[in-house]
């Protein structure tokens, strides 16, 4: 179809290669500007329920962690008042050079 398409154009290459940018363009912003806006009430993206039943089940607030002991919230493990985490010991290179702010 495209071959077609670029044979029916008139003039030479650079005619030819102009007129398909246009038509690109063109076709473009027809589905931008018409189709798209004339579709978007029919599909379903925001249709959204709220309280229907259908929500997700999370975990239980009352369960008791089987991982850390006597149900305690585990250790977070990167410092909550700085976006600069202490690396681990296991991430240090084994090397003889320190790691900056270390």
């Amino acid at each position: 179809m495209y071959a077609w398409i670029w044979r029916k154009l008139p003039f030479g290459f650079w005619g030819k290669l102009s007129t398909s940018l246009g038509l690109i363009a063109a076709t473009t912003a027809l589905l931008w500007y018409v189709v798209f806006p004339w579709a978007t009430p029919l599909l379903p993206f925001d249709d959204v329920q709220v309280g229907t039943g259908t929500e997700q089940q999370g975990p239980d607030p009352n369960a008791v962690d089987s991982d850390s002991p006597d149900g305690a919230d585990d250790e977070i493990p990167y410092s909550t008042e700085s976006n600069a985490p202490h690396p681990s010991e296991s991430a240090k290179p084994s090397g003889g050079f320190n790691i900056p702010g270390d």
